[in-house]
């Protein structure tokens, strides 16, 4: 069986930074899209970012695009999300995820087929 697995979470003071880590578990696999989601509290899963392995585009939610930096190790299938400038609305479950999915298709979480289970982010003083 094919899984994600997440690691990095933690809670943070509002203005510091976390890097979240995304690797494979199980048998390899290959996806050319690896993607971060998210869910708040009492809220439904929101798109976070995501990156391709083709031409290596990334994508961004616009509440987080210039604090937040999505980057792959394609040799390792894995995915970073560095996330600066943290704001407590940033705080959720964030779960990664692989998919074939290319373009701003990427941002739609039924183009996933592989995920995490997710780690915790906390944002607060």
């Amino acid at each position: 069986q094919v899984q994600l697995v997440e690691s990095g979470g933690g809670l943070v003071q509002p203005g510091g930074s976390l890097r979240l880590s995304c690797t494979p578990s199980g048998r390899t696999f290959s996806r050319p899209a690896m993607g971060w989601f998210r869910q708040a509290p009492g809220k439904g899963r929101e798109f976070v970012s995501a990156i391709t392995s083709s031409g290596g585009g990334t994508y961004y939610a616009e509440s987080v695009k210039g604090r937040f930096t999505i980057s792959r190790d394609n040799a390792k299938n894995t995915v970073y999300l560095q996330m600066n400038s943290l704001k407590p609305e940033d705080t959720a479950v964030y779960s990664c995820a692989a998919g074939f999915c290319s373009g701003y298709r990427c941002y739609e979480r039924a183009e996933y087929d592989i995920w995490g289970r997710g780690t915790q982010v906390t944002v607060s003083s």
